[in-house]
């Protein structure tokens, strides 16, 4: 019986659309800790089983997709979306502690110098949409393009870290600090997401190495 290709295809759409659920649940989260918004923050926890929910089809898809015994290509296509699919849950479980910290966050004090975090959150939104786009469409440009830019996320950190800590120093209520500093650990946690090997965008790479020798 010859390997169901469209059935393959399908299966990489789920995926798109699990990560597009993933994406605007952590833009949500992060949107609710800027405007302190509870509401918004209730939101992103609602996704959370839609995205569990994604995992679980995703993972019966490809197992019914397994046992047609794929050649080693599709075999590696497939196996690779399962490893994203875990990845996506994850990114929900981060997106879900940020708006659970968030609520937290309301009741304590304002900091007097809020970070602007916005750029952090839309670099790791367009790493995740990109690896993405990249394992579904093979794109080996937009994949590679993907992994420095952690680099990026993780320097972005850092800064925050250190002002957040300064902060700390001059005074600044310690439980909102420590809070503030938990809440981009699970920042760059979600931008670590689509740049780990060999999954997302990077198994694209790993095709076009294996052609070309």
């Amino acid at each position: 019986m010859a390997f169901d290709q469209q059935a393959l295809s399908q299966y990489k759409e789920k995926l798109l659309i699990m990560a597009s659920h993933a994406e605007g649940m952590v833009t949500r989260a992060v949107r609710a800790h800027i405007d302190r918004d509870e509401a918004l923050a209730g939101q992103a926890l609602e996704t959370d089983e839609t995205i569990d929910q994604f995992e679980i089809q995703i993972d019966r898809i490809a197992l019914g997709l397994l046992a047609q015994q794929p050649g080693e290509f599709d075999l590696r296509q497939i196996t690779c979306g399962m490893k994203i699919a875990r990845d996506l849950e994850r990114v929900g479980d981060e997106a879900t502690t940020i708006a659970r910290r968030a609520i937290k966050l309301m009741a304590l004090p304002p900091l007097s110098s809020p970070l602007d975090i916005a750029e952090m959150t839309f670099l790791a939104n367009a790493m995740l949409k990109d690896a993405l786009d990249a394992f579904v469409s093979g794109n080996t440009v937009l994949a590679r393009g993907v992994i420095p830019r952690d680099k990026r996320v993780d320097e972005m950190n850092k800064t925050y870290q250190d002002n957040l800590t300064e902060l700390m120093e001059a005074g600044e209520v310690e439980v909102t600090v420590s809070v503030v500093i938990e809440t981009f650990n699970s920042r760059n946690v979600i931008a670590d997401k689509p740049g780990t090997d060999p999954d997302a965008g990077t198994v694209v790479i790993h095709e076009e190495e294996k052609a070309a020798g």
